[in-house]
């Protein structure tokens, strides 16, 4: 294994960014379900290796002070007083070779049994103890998942009111069919598991993360559980009183306005509102009348409202005095 900063082309400066934009790169580079290069997983799995080390603080840490080598193993540093730079490293040298003026006896390593005669080689026995260390390491850690996506999906009110299904395409190239649940509010997201970027260490895949997006209504606007809607009437609707149809989220319903009805006046339809709230209660639709006037200017209109203005006079500010 050569030397993860050489392996993904960063400084031994990189910050974690840096690190993270070169191993996306060449981990791209070098898919083997994508990649024509030559020798392509061979250089996949060594850059997932140099990542697993410097995409991972304290293992880049290790690996910088030299506890570890390219590969995550532990270097041996030597026991206390027979160090490789210590005064006994030469005396521990020369026994190993098994040259004398070491100080030790020779012994030869019998696996599952005692040291016995000349030809010991300790380096045998340390490899034995540090694979078995790496083995216990890697029964206790979890490979790290890949990435999530984020993905965005547009519903109609009437869709987030009931439920429906739609499709959503996702930066993975994949495009699936979601299930939005009755009375997601907007802006909510749903979580698709296992449909994110693959893990390049053999963990979990990514999930996406769709977020839903409500479209405006033509005329209905959310309030909480309920809708709102500005109905406009004629100047004489309001005067007379009529019964008027008025858009919901299943169709026209029949709204009776009384007689004498103000502008700004709140008129409420129960249950015509968001369905599906807590309780199995649905919200109300709130109407506010909206008097129009005729789009043409009408001679006779304004004849009688001057008539009124002289002869019927009225203060609907009086109490803003």
């Amino acid at each position: 294994m050569r030397d993860p900063y050489i392996v993904l082309g960063v400084t031994k400066a990189a910050d974690s960014a840096e690190i993270k934009k070169a191993f996306r790169k060449l981990a791209k580079k070098y898919h083997p379900d994508q990649s024509s290069e030559p020798k392509a997983k061979e250089k996949f799995a060594e850059v997932s290796a140099a990542y697993e080390i410097l995409g991972d603080e304290k293992k880049r840490g290790a690996f910088d002070r030299g506890e570890i080598d390219a590969e995550g193993k532990p270097r041996f540093q030597g026991f206390e007083g027979f160090g490789a730079g210590g005064p006994q490293g030469g005396a521990w040298n020369s026994a190993r070779r098994g040259q004398p003026g070491g100080g030790f006896e020779h012994f030869e390593y019998a696996p599952g049994g005692p040291a016995q005669g000349p030809g010991f080689d300790a380096s045998d026995l340390f490899s034995e103890l540090f694979s078995a260390q790496r083995r216990r390491s890697a029964q206790g850690r979890q490979a790290p998942r890949g990435e999530d996506v984020a993905a965005q999906v547009v519903v109609t009110l009437a869709e987030a009111a009931h439920g429906a299904k739609t499709r959503v395409s996702l930066p993975t190239g994949r495009t699936l069919e979601v299930s939005v649940p009755a009375g997601i509010e907007d802006g909510k997201q749903i979580r698709l598991k296992g449909q994110g970027h693959p893990s390049p260490f053999g963990g979990e895949q990514g999930d996406a993360m769709v977020t839903v997006k409500i479209a405006k209504h033509a005329y209905l606007r959310p309030d909480g559980h309920d809708l709102r809607l500005d109905l406009p009437l004629t100047l004489y609707e309001a005067v007379l009183g009529a019964k008027v149809n008025v858009p919901t989220l299943d169709g026209t319903v029949e709204l009776n306005v009384p007689a004498g009805s103000n502008g700004g006046r709140t008129l409420r339809l129960r249950g015509k509102g968001l369905p599906n709230q807590p309780g199995g209660t649905a919200g109300d639709l709130l109407v506010t009348l909206r008097i129009m006037l005729p789009e043409e200017p009408d001679a006779d209109l304004i004849s009688l409202m001057r008539q009124w203005q002289t002869q019927k006079p009225y203060d609907p500010r009086r109490d803003m005095k």
